[in-house]
């Protein structure tokens, strides 16, 4: 089963690394290798345990973050601070998020331009200086991306109880079910909280299951998730036939 996640702030690795410097508030130029290989590491076994088809390109990035934390781990004559800036290890790696920021700051930029326009309109017998806004509401609905829904679910599992290695049990859970479970929920609800889905259920292997479920309808158009600013939870609603660019249908799914 292969998923396909267009993401409107989120399109890889170096958008990762880019969130987790930004964050921090750290210096391109100066990052910390050991601290964001660690964290990037964690993002990826998150990633792969939910066989996403986007965890090669991240395992390629992985790779190289370890190639450079080995190269700051060898001896050298000077510090790794008093090295000049084409010696060390992390240069081209900052580089290519340096160029890479420039980009997505250029988009989003044109994106708001885009966002602008689509909020004008004109009467047929307009003037040029006669322009129609519509408004927004106050707190309106942003679309939520991959780190989103993926920083939420990883939060919740944290959240729940350690299995007993003593106490071992199986759980007869599918994909399947839990996407007839998940439909049967929206069935007579316009919206649900991500929080509110998931407090009722109390194993992890479970929550696994349901929270790939969900993408599966994401991918089928059948449910699409918003997010109001609020940190870890998410809205999923039906979808209503408008295409969000949240998710990109591909030609070789199956």
């Amino acid at each position: 089963m292969n998923y396909r996640v267009k993401l409107n702030d989120f399109e890889g690795p170096l958008d990762l690394l880019l969130f987790f410097i930004r964050r921090d508030q750290l210096d391109i130029y100066n990052i910390p290798i050991a601290q964001i290989t660690a964290e990037f590491l964690e993002y990826v076994r998150l990633i792969r345990a939910l066989d996403l088809e986007i965890a090669g390109e991240f395992i390629v990035m992985a790779a190289t973050l370890m190639h450079i934390k080995v190269r700051m781990l060898l001896p050298h004559e000077q510090t790794i601070d008093d090295l000049l800036p084409e010696d060390d290890p992390r240069k081209e790696l900052a580089d290519r998020l340096a160029e890479y920021a420039q980009f997505k700051e250029a988009a989003h930029k044109f994106q708001c331009l885009e966002e602008e326009g689509s909020q004008l309109f004109y009467r047929s017998n307009f003037k040029l200086d006669e322009r129609n806004y519509v408004s927004l509401e106050d707190e309106h609905l942003i679309n939520v991306s991959l780190i989103d829904l993926i920083t939420a679910f990883k939060n919740v599992m944290e959240r729940l109880e350690p299995t007993s290695y003593h106490d071992v049990k199986r759980i007869n859970v599918t994909i399947e079910e839990q996407i007839d479970y998940l439909n049967q929920i929206m069935k007579d609800r316009k919206e649900l909280h991500f929080l509110e889905l998931v407090e009722q259920i109390h194993d992890k292997i479970r929550l696994v299951v349901t929270f790939i479920a969900m993408l599966e309808l994401i991918k089928r158009n059948m449910l699409k998730v918003y997010t109001t600013g609020r940190y870890n939870d998410f809205i999923i609603s039906k979808y209503d036939g408008e295409s969000d660019g949240n998710v990109e249908r591909t030609a070789d799914e199956t």
